[in-house]
C-alpha cells in the first residue's frame, strides 16, 4: 500500500569525516544507506524527493532531486525544501545517515496523520526524533521565518504547530530495539552500525538477545 505522502530524503552534503563521501553512500552490511531508505520510500510513497546539495551524485535513483532554497547548511532547510517542493499535503522525512530505518515504523508514523495536526513525530525516552517525523505543507511558512530569523533548531516549530507525539511503547512495537533512530556521523558509528547489523542479523533467529548497547 502506496501512502498519499511525499517520502523526502534529506541527504545533505558532503561529509568531512567520510573523506568528502556522502553519508547517504556509507554501507553497512555492504548495502548502502540510499539504497536501504530508497527501497522502503519506493514501497510506501508515489512521490519521492531527495534533498541534496551535490545532485549528480543521485542520478540513479527514479527520484525528485532537489536542492536547499537557502544557503545555510541545516537540517531545517533540508525539511523546508523538501515541504516546499511536495505536492501533497504531508511529508514523510528521514535523514540520510539512519542504516536500520524500518519500513514497519514508517508506516506506524505516517498512519498517525490526522486532519489538523501539523506535525508528527516520534519521541522516546531521549527526545524527539524531528528527522523520522511527518510534517504538513501549513509548517513551511513558520520554517522559513525560523531559518530567516537563524532559529536552526527544528524543535522550536513544535511550540507553534499542532504536533502529534508517538510515544515509545508504541514505536517498540515495531521496532523494539528502536534501531530505527540509530545515525551515522563518525567512522566509528560505522563501526558501531556493523556490529548492530550482525546482531540484528543473529536477532532475526533468536528473541533471546537484549537490547543493543
Amino acid at each position: 500500500m502506496k501512502f498519499p505522502c511525499t517520502g523526502v530524503i534529506l541527504a545533505g552534503g558532503m561529509n568531512t569525516r567520510f573523506s568528502g563521501q556522502p553519508k547517504a553512500f556509507i554501507s553497512v552490511g555492504g548495502k548502502r544507506i540510499i539504497d536501504h531508505l530508497y527501497s522502503i520510500f519506493n514501497a510506501l510513497f508515489e512521490d519521492i524527493i531527495l534533498v541534496t546539495n551535490d545532485p549528480h551524485k543521485f542520478l540513479e535513483w527514479d527520484i525528485k532531486i532537489v536542492a536547499d532554497l537557502f544557503a545555510v547548511r541545516s537540517s531545517i532547510t533540508g525539511i523546508h525544501a523538501g515541504l516546499f517542493y511536495t505536492l501533497n499535503p504531508h511529508a514523510f522525512f528521514a535523514a540520510c545517515d539512519t542504516p536500520f530505518l524500518k519500513k514497519e515504523l514508517v508506516e506506524t508514523i505516517i498512519s498517525s496523520i490526522e486532519q489538523g495536526i501539523d506535525v508528527v513525530v516520534p519521541q522516546t525516552q531521549a527526545g524527539f526524533e524531528p528527522l523520522c517525523a511527518v510534517y504538513s505543507k501549513k509548517c513551511l511558512k513558520p520554517i522559513e521565518e525560523q531559518i530567516l530569523q537563524n532559529q536552526l533548531t527544528i524543535r522550536k516549530l513544535f511550540k507553534k504547530r499542532r504536533v502529534k507525539k508517538i510515544p515509545e511503547k508504541i514505536l517498540r512495537i515495531q521496532d523494539p530495539d528502536l534501531v530505527s533512530f540509530f545515525n551515522i556521523n563518525t567512522p566509528q558509528d560505522q563501526e558501531k552500525a556493523e556490529k548492530m547489523f550482525k546482531k540484528l542479523k543473529t536477532k532475526d533467529s533468536s528473541d533471546e538477545l537484549g537490547p543493543f548497547d
